[in-house]
């Protein structure tokens, strides 16, 4: 695997682990808390960089 193989699998796991934690903030704490919104930034973040390295 190279380089950019290996930091394609690492942004595709660090997606998957904050889809995984908003979720669960989403349950815990309803859709519209602090924590919530800010796990959806941050993946809204890293699927724009996904996007942009898949091009």
């Amino acid at each position: 695997m190279n380089d950019k193989q290996g930091a394609f699998c690492d942004l595709l796991a660090r997606i998957n682990n904050l889809r995984h934690l908003m979720i669960k903030a989403g349950q815990q704490y309803g859709l519209s808390s602090q924590s919530t919104l800010r796990y959806s930034e941050q993946l809204d973040e890293l699927i724009l960089q996904y996007q942009l390295q898949n091009r």
